[in-house]
């Protein structure tokens, strides 16, 4: 059984330009704590990331896996399935950037499911949860507002 978290908050910055961070993959490493490494494996007809290889820490140990990013048709949403992973049979996501105050602020809402092939205690996942969740905001929201700051 999957869980599944949701959080959302609000960035000092256009959807586009957390839309352009989020898609960086390759500098996650730069300002996401947890990932080692982003490796591009396909590319899109738009030449957006498709299928990208993550490597990081996760429950004390190194994990890796390979998500598979769709876009669709709404330019503000990203969606994400894991394809492979060591210690995870399923990690499925999505980042919606909602415009704000006339488009110069976005709420973004994090949506996470994941499913561990490893047993931990419930309080463990849950805790580690919901780290993740409130880490993805507060690092994807320090990240933009640097890299956007007027």
């Amino acid at each position: 059984m999957s869980d599944h978290a949701t959080q959302r908050r609000i960035i000092d910055a256009t959807p586009q330009q957390c839309f352009d961070v989020v898609t960086d993959f390759e500098r996650y490493p730069d300002w996401v704590p947890d990932v080692k490494s982003a490796t591009i494996l396909e590319q899109d007809k738009q030449g957006r990331g498709g299928d990208v290889t993550f490597r990081a820490a996760s429950i004390g140990r190194s994990t890796t896996y390979t998500l598979r990013y769709y876009y669709g048709s709404n330019p503000l949403r990203i969606a994400w399935r894991q394809i492979e992973g060591d210690i995870t049979r399923k990690i499925e996501g999505e980042y919606e950037f909602v415009p704000v105050e006339e488009g110069t602020k976005t709420e973004v809402a994090y949506h996470l499911a994941v499913d561990l092939a490893i047993l931990i205690p419930g309080f463990v996942k849950r805790r580690a949860e919901s780290r993740i969740v409130r880490a993805a905001l507060e690092d994807l929201s320090s990240r933009v507002e640097s890299v956007f700051a007027s």
